[in-house]
């Protein structure tokens, strides 16, 4: 058995806790009383009484309502509505007639302008009623932003890794050099681009003496000092490798001038030839060198290229080592003539 209720008084605390988002209107159009969601949206600059027209902007189902009889017509649809400080915010609603005075009241909700307003408005689960399903969005939207940051942070740990791991690859151990994959990897991209090169071999001299003479950990110190040495004679844009035990490879971008390849030669011979302190022992060695550029070829082959310079290394050894030797036709032809001999 059902019971009838004519009358229904609902006080301001209640209704704010119920509608956070409505507002009383007099018929002179001045908002009387709304709730603490849509105070927010109003603002404290607005507060004075002001008319709900001047606040809104009726979209739909008549954009032309100017006055509190056009919005008593509007009584019971659903209505399309804006702040006009916010037009991006685009609102839902509905007019109700109360039945003891010819106020108005209507309800209103943000619909899918729910994530612009709480974050233009700073909102939080507490500005709307309880039963409002915006809740339930939010708590959508907060737990696939809280997964879209975890994927994103995951992304940027996994391509840190895979960036690491490829730097790792690229690199010797033990001197922090290129290695020859990287070096490999250079010279082919240079020989595509069409980009001019030096391409240096340096092999240390006496450096099997001091293994021998002090063990493998103060070959170790020589070896750091010597790629230290490649590395403060050469530029940033050049490229620096460890290719064998005491072997490196240097390339240098954009140097084809033979003068200057060989004054950078000497110069890290002469450095090569500084000792190094081991323990209170001086380890000495030096270096012998081969170089050519990419200019000396019509077409450059890496392979031969880097056979070439082999041979010019050799001939530095062969001449008595610590010093520089450039490839040139005469001296391949003599070591073509000695391969056949």
């Amino acid at each position: 058995m059902g019971v009838q209720l004519k009358h229904v008084k609902i006080d301001e605390t209640t209704l704010d806790f119920l509608m956070p988002m409505h507002a009383i209107i007099r018929p002179s159009g001045h908002i009387e009383h709304c709730g603490p969601t849509l105070e927010k949206l109003i603002g404290t600059a607005r507060a004075d009484a002001p008319r709900f027209l001047e606040v809104f902007e009726i979209r739909r189902p008549h954009e032309n309502a100017r006055t509190f009889d056009d919005l008593r017509q509007l009584a019971g649809l659903s209505l399309r509505l804006s702040p006009r400080h916010a037009p991006h915010l685009r609102m839902k609603g509905m007019f109700s007639s109360l039945s003891d005075d010819d106020r108005l009241l209507v309800n209103l909700s943000f619909g899918l302008s729910i994530i612009e307003a709480v974050q233009d408005l700073g909102l939080s689960n507490g500005d709307f009623a309880p039963t409002d399903l915006a809740i339930e969005m939010l708590y959508l939207v907060e737990a696939k932003s809280a997964v879209m940051e975890e994927s994103r942070r995951l992304n940027n740990r996994l391509h840190s890794a895979q960036r690491a791991a490829h730097e790792q690859a690229m690199r010797d151990s033990l001197t922090g050099l290129k290695n020859r994959r990287a070096m490999d990897q250079r010279l082919k991209e240079l020989v595509e681009a069409e980009t001019p090169f030096g391409l240096m071999h340096v092999d240390l001299d006496y450096f099997k003496a001091v293994n021998d003479t002090y063990g493998h950990a103060a070959g170790d110190l020589v070896l750091q000092a010597a790629a230290q040495v490649l590395l403060d004679e050469t530029r940033k844009e050049d490229m620096v490798a460890r290719v064998g035990g005491d072997e490196f490879v240097l390339v240098f971008e954009n140097i084809v001038d033979t003068d200057r390849l060989n004054l950078i030669a000497n110069r890290i011979v002469a450095r090569l030839e500084e000792p190094v302190d081991y323990q209170g022992q001086r380890c000495r060695i030096s270096g012998s060198i081969g170089f050519t550029t990419s200019e000396f070829y019509a077409a450059p082959d890496l392979d031969s290229m880097l056979t070439d310079v082999d041979v010019a290394l050799y001939e530095s050894k062969r001449k008595g080592r610590a010093q520089a030797t450039m490839v040139t036709r005469e001296l391949l032809e003599t070591a073509q003539g000695a391969d056949h001999n």
